[in-house]
């Protein structure tokens, strides 16, 4: 499987135009990479770029980014509110898919090496790849920023781990690191105050403040036995946070990176900037995303505001997507828009050009059908009418969760639906999947045939993508099976003026079993050795002839 990394470079420039295209091209155009986003700011006066690939394709073109940075800015003239010492500020590398966070530090420090001696810039290694525990935390590595830098290069603790300790004027220092998923996260206040924007900051963020005698502000500053300052931890962990105004919004924002979203996610981020906001006479007026932010998060954000409305979670992914985006008030500032910001959606975008059976209309998937094409065909027409009857019985589900009086079974209901919207999901993958079965069979069939050798990979091919292809409808058949029980409760608990919807659902779900069964059949006629997975179509099948009947018998009964 491909590794996938992803790259987060910061740049000391947010207004000029010329620079940052120039910046954005040196990386679209290298090989094997894809530019995913570029977020300029104009207060901070830097620019945010996410771009994904290969390890070796993501070092290369972070290389060409940064010798352009240094080529275009200069820092002797740089100014801007947030904390920086380097036209290329910071550089992350992010493991995607298939890579971990130890196998990253190498090519960390590949492009460090790049870079000093190439373009002799001074390089930090931080957080995963620090050398040592002191150079882990990025805000303490770019301590003292580009005005002290000159002097922070002389000192003994703080030699580079890369290049020169002379100073370079032009292009200041740079910090590459290896760290986990990040968001870059910003709050938004109906203040222009700072100063509130850095207390709510302090009061949440997991340094916290500097404890102080007396006043909070002005007060003497609480030392340990070594003479440094005491601090009082913020409310979050995992969460990096300062206050700033933004004059191009006109608003103050609290600045986040929310370094463990697993741990510490972004709606309960909000929630506690919230109350925080509220003790000091503050109001939150939305919010904003710098970047790309993972699909699990915003759906776990929409699941979690659907429960505190006591509605029902089990709907579909879009419509759970547009309530976190509503509750997050994340198209105050910059429109959030699913399919730029949101990084698997970006990704499936960029690597499907073609549309997939399951984002066709349904007179287009109809049509596509018709055609003389051998797929899609009788497996995904049953992946698809399975998925339907899980839909119908997730409506029945969400009915019922929002029935007048019944306010006390939302829950239950809900967590129903939640369950059928996970098969029906994964019915709608399965539409294609039978189709990509198809296809793989196709292709051995069309391997060299010629030599005893040749012959031998063919077959083996041929006999491992037929294996597969009946894998596939019996996977539609184990999905659709797991309906049944899910549908009799809903006949019998849920709203009755559904119940005909749930017997069409308890029908949907037997023709997929039953066409799904057929595919398995005929896929394996040439293969009778294998009886593992004809055995278990078989009890599937005869299992869900007794399911059908008892639902149909019940509903009908009460119609």
């Amino acid at each position: 499987m491909n590794q996938i990394v992803e790259c987060v470079p910061n740049f000391s420039e947010g207004n000029d135009n010329e620079v940052l295209n120039s910046i954005s091209a040196a990386i679209s155009g290298s090989k094997g990479v894809s530019l995913l986003n570029v977020d300029p700011g104009k207060a901070t006066n830097r620019t945010v770029m996410t771009f994904v690939g290969d390890p070796d394709s993501v070092v290369k073109a972070a290389f060409n980014a940064i010798k352009v940075a240094s080529e275009k800015i200069d820092m002797s003239k740089h100014k801007g509110e947030h904390p920086r010492f380097g036209a290329t500020d910071v550089c992350p590398l992010v493991p995607v898919a298939n890579i971990s966070l130890k196998e990253l530090v190498p090519y960390a420090q590949q492009l460090a090496k790049m870079v000093a001696e190439e373009l002799k810039i001074p390089v930090y290694l931080y957080e995963h790849a620090a050398k040592n525990n002191k150079r882990k935390n990025l805000a303490d590595v770019r301590l003292g920023e580009y005005e002290g830098l000159q002097v922070k290069l002389l000192k003994k603790d703080w030699k580079p781990d890369f290049g020169p300790t002379i100073f370079n004027k032009k292009s200041g220092a740079l910090a590459i690191g290896v760290r986990d998923f990040l968001i870059a996260y910003n709050i938004n206040l109906n203040t222009k105050s700072t100063r509130l924007a850095n207390a709510i900051a302090f009061d949440v963020r997991e340094k916290g403040r500097i404890k102080r005698k007396g006043h909070p502000v002005i007060g003497e500053i609480v030392k340990d036995q070594k003479g440094n300052p005491k601090t009082i931890p913020g409310s979050l962990k995992n969460v990096k946070a300062i206050g700033w105004y933004i004059e191009e919004f006109g608003i103050s924002q609290i600045s986040m990176n929310l370094t463990n979203i697993n741990e510490t996610p972004v709606h309960i981020v909000f929630q506690e900037v919230i109350k925080k906001a509220d003790k000091r006479g503050v109001r939150i007026t939305g919010s904003e995303i710098v970047g790309l932010i993972p699909l699990k998060s915003m759906l776990d954000t929409g699941k979690y505001f659907l429960k505190k409305q006591n509605r029902s979670i089990g709907i579909p992914e879009k419509d759970i997507i547009d309530i976190a985006i509503e509750s997050l008030g994340l198209n105050q500032v910059k429109k959030f828009t699913p399919e730029k910001n949101i990084i698997e959606y970006f990704l499936n975008s960029l690597a499907n050009d073609k549309k997939k059976n399951i984002e066709l209309t349904a007179s287009e998937f109809s049509d596509e059908v018709t055609r003389e094409s051998p797929a899609p065909g009788g497996g995904s027409v049953s992946a698809y009418v399975g998925s339907l009857g899980a839909s119908l019985g997730a409506m029945v589900a969400n009915l019922s969760s929002n029935k007048r009086g019944w306010e006390n079974q939302v829950e239950m209901f809900s967590h129903i639906a939640d369950q059928i919207n996970v098969i029906r999901n994964e019915l709608l993958l399965l539409v294609d999947e039978d189709s990509n079965a198809f296809n793989m069979i196709m292709l051995a069939f069309k391997l060299p045939n010629n030599s005893e050798k040749e012959k031998k990979i063919r077959l083996k091919s041929i006999n491992e993508s037929t294996i597969y292809a009946a894998k596939v409808p019996l996977k539609v058949m184990e999905k659709s099976y797991e309906c049944y029980d899910l549908i009799l409760k809903l006949a019998k608990e849920g709203n009755q003026n559904s119940i005909s919807d749930a017997g069409v659902a308890c029908l949907c779900v037997y023709t997929a079993i039953y066409g799904a069964y057929l595919n398995v059949k005929i896929n394996l006629k040439d293969l009778p050795n294998d009886k593992s997975i004809i055995e278990r179509a078989n009890d599937i099948l005869v299992k869900s002839s007794t399911k059908k009947r008892n639902i149909l018998n019940y509903i009908q009964g009460i119609i």
